[in-house]
């Protein structure tokens, strides 16, 4: 049996990259600045997504949004970021096949010894830089949270932490929710 091959039209790299790698059966696959990377997370790594799914589950569904690991293009660039946690509106998820970071209400990301500092600068970097009003970064290395909002062409204006895990950070309004950090 041979496969069938795949029609589209791209008219630039960047549309053939991120239609290649959408296509690539059986893996997750992610583009950070033009390097593709295979998504394979360790269990301790789901531990501590799964752990901040559960306590923003009220807030979630309170606001008629829904939390998950869906993709999250960034027109313009070499990139398609699978974030560990997105909270997107249900109206926006039901039909989308990717969104941009602004219409996310927070993105997390749980860092990994093999892409810590690809969540710490890079994707903190291009989060700001597409309007994603908050994002989290649990940073297992260094065994701490920061919460980045106030998105501006330089970055992220407002920054909560580091703070050590154990200690908890308040998720502000839509959310106001205190995670507890403590099984991160």
């Amino acid at each position: 049996m041979s496969a069938q091959p795949h029609s589209y039209a791209a008219d630039d790299p960047e549309t053939a990259l991120k239609y290649a790698i959408q296509h690539i059966e059986g893996d997750r696959v992610q583009i950070v600045e033009g390097v593709i990377a295979l998504m394979s997370p360790s269990w301790s790594h789901e531990s501590a997504a799964d752990s901040i799914r559960r306590q923003i589950e009220p807030a979630v569904r309170r606001l008629d949004c829904i939390s998950g690991s869906g993709d999250l293009d960034l027109p313009g660039t070499p990139n398609w970021y699978i974030p560990d946690v997105a909270v997107v509106p249900s109206d926006l998820a039901k039909d989308a096949g990717a969104l941009v970071p602004d219409q996310t209400l927070l993105i997390v990301e749980v860092t990994s010894e093999s892409n810590g500092d690809t969540d710490r600068i890079v994707k903190r970097r291009r989060y700001a830089e597409y309007g994603a009003p908050l994002y989290l970064l649990v940073d297992r290395q260094e065994r701490a949270c920061t919460l980045f909002s106030e998105p501006g062409e330089l970055g992220y204006t407002q920054t909560e932490g580091p703070l050590p895990f154990g200690e908890p950070i308040h998720l502000p309004e839509p959310f106001g929710v205190k995670l507890d950090t403590s099984q991160f």
